[in-house]
């Protein structure tokens, strides 16, 4: 490959790709600029009161963007069939990780719940697992009537392990997530009905169990029915979200503007960095991000309707539900439509994991879009050099 390949801006191949694959790498590198203006602002205060400087947070994010970058354009330059060959190594070691993130003194216990690795690079294994849940969810239900019971049964084994590992970090909202990503490409796999309903009943009885167990969980979902019942304990975080986006109005206070992030509304930077963006942006901003949102998962659709590879086509799927609607899940906690829950908002908030998974994601979707589109010219060429 390339060296001058891994930077995208000196990627001169670009010129060559299907437009929808080219629309999709612009929209990529738009949604990602957008984050990182939106990163700073909301980070600024919070940076410069814990570490005497406002850019401690930008400056490291910068530098996952740096490698997050590099695995982007490794991606959509390498055959989907050598990425797909090697996902399962990926989704064994993240799961490994996963559990061992539970064993005391090895995971970091931040507000209840060990996600992170101890060490200089703090690994979050349920964050990384994503794009390649979508790769080997795609596999196994891509040729899912090619395969034996034993391989059936191993592979979704694994992804209940996967469930389950993430659930007893704890982990509601990813364990939601993945669980939903895994189900929608079963789905669009044609699936029988009667396999989905079971699983789909089994998921919901799984979260109903643990918010029932976890005392914290069952009151985050109470004050999400009525934060104002408790507006200074559980509904707080609901309540300073619903005050900054209310703040916004139309227009928004404008850019760096925001009151709420100044030590008013909690994890601003992360869980809650949708508020800050629609408190300083307004509604026609966030009617913009929707629409960004909107074109994101319509390219997508796209570009699984154009491929022929049943697998390649699935991947095209898991990914945009993946992208999509964690952002609408994301978006949802923080203006009160859904349970509050701990969701970064892909390319916004503040994390390497979340920035790895995500622009690894959006290069398998652009992979994608660049073989559907070889798959056809390449055949045409060839039928030329015969005629000549």
């Amino acid at each position: 490959m390339n060296l001058r390949r891994l930077i995208p801006l000196f990627d001169n191949s670009v010129s060559e790709w299907a437009l929808e694959a080219r629309l999709l790498r612009w929209l990529t590198l738009v949604w990602l600029f957008i984050g990182l203006i939106m990163l700073f602002s909301a980070s600024y205060p919070v940076a410069d009161v814990n570490h005497d400087d406002g850019l401690y947070y930008f400056k490291r994010q910068l530098l996952w963007v740096l490698v997050a970058l590099i695995l982007f354009n490794i991606i959509v330059n390498l055959p989907l069939h050598r990425i797909l060959g090697v996902s399962h190594w990926f989704v064994f070691l993240l799961l490994v990780l996963i559990f061992v993130t539970m064993i005391p003194g090895v995971g970091k216990n931040e507000l209840g719940a060990a996600r992170r690795l101890v060490g200089p690079i703090p690994l979050q294994p349920s964050e990384l697992i994503k794009p390649f849940l979508v790769l080997q969810s795609a596999r196994l239900f891509g040729q899912w009537d090619k395969l034996s019971w034993s391989i059936r049964f191993a592979w979704l084994g694994v992804f209940g392990l996967v469930i389950l590992g993430i659930l007893a970090q704890p982990n509601l909202s990813t364990t939601a997530l993945c669980g939903m990503t895994i189900w929608l490409i079963a789905l669009a796999a044609g699936l029988p009905y009667k396999y989905l309903g079971g699983t789909a009943v089994g998921g919901v009885l799984l979260a109903l169990l643990s918010i029932s167990i976890k005392e914290y969980q069952r009151k985050r979902v109470m004050s999400f029915l009525n934060p104002w019942a408790d507006p200074t304990g559980d509904g707080y975080q609901l309540v300073q979200s619903l005050l900054a986006i209310g703040s916004g109005r139309t227009w928004g206070a404008g850019f760096g503007l925001s009151q709420q992030k100044q030590f008013y509304l909690p994890i601003q930077d992360t869980d809650f960095i949708f508020a800050v963006f629609a408190e300083e942006f307004g509604f026609v901003g966030s009617m913009v991000l929707l629409l960004m949102l909107a074109i994101f998962a319509t390219l997508g659709l796209i570009v699984a309707l154009k491929t022929t590879h049943p697998i390649h086509r699935l991947v095209a799927i898991g990914v945009t539900i993946l992208m999509v609607g964690q952002s609408l899940l994301h978006i949802g906690v923080a203006t009160g439509a859904l349970p509050t829950t701990g969701l970064p908002l892909p390319m916004f908030s503040y994390g390497g994991n979340s920035m790895i998974a995500s622009l690894i994601a959006a290069g398998l979707l652009i992979r994608v879009a660049r073989e559907s589109s070889e798959a056809e010219v390449i055949p045409l060429q060839r039928r030329r050099g015969n005629r000549l």
